[in-house]
């Protein structure tokens, strides 16, 4: 079986990155958001933001694949929250394809966007996550990530109300 490879997105990866990004949102949040909230996402939306974030490099993104299939994909940079210092690196967003999920695609991209923030001079990652996201909450735990008390917060998605929660861990 040939191994996952990760490398940086292009910009022709952006709608396979916005299929990606879709598709797992509708997979993973079922039973989080009504149907109507889920399929309301749209690959059209997610493909000029994702090509935008990839021009842009911000955040950085980069594609796991395996003989060109892509598997996921990572956005990762500095943290967004305001008052973390500039060593605080984010994962803004980190999807795996459904079909690919409990592969080692996740475990390949973590990889990937730690040894990214390292190289740019972070000494500590956030991320956010919703509080009832368990697949993802098991997932960042095992791999170091700690629930960071009092950082939970609503958001509104579509017409319903969300707890996040952010987690973090230390790069060095």
């Amino acid at each position: 079986m040939p191994s996952i490879q990760v490398r940086p997105a292009s910009l022709r990866d952006a709608k396979a990155i916005a299929e990606i990004h879709v598709a797992a949102v509708q997979d993973a949040y079922k039973g989080l958001l009504p149907e109507a909230t889920l399929d309301s996402f749209s690959v059209q939306k997610r493909q000029a933001f994702w090509r935008e974030a990839i021009d842009l490099c911000e955040p950085q993104v980069m594609v796991a694949h395996i003989d060109n299939e892509m598997m996921g994909f990572v956005g990762f940079d500095r943290s967004r929250d305001k008052g973390t210092p500039s060593s605080t690196g984010e994962i803004w967003a980190m999807y795996a394809a459904p079909q690919h999920w409990d592969k080692g695609v996740g475990l390949a991209l973590w990889d990937a966007a730690r040894d990214g923030l390292q190289e740019e001079g972070c000494t500590k990652v956030t991320l956010w996550t919703y509080l009832r996201n368990e697949r993802a909450l098991r997932f960042f735990e095992l791999a170091g990530f700690k629930r960071e008390l009092n950082t939970t917060k609503t958001t509104e998605v579509g017409n319903v109300r969300l707890e996040e929660l952010r987690l973090q861990r230390s790069l060095v």
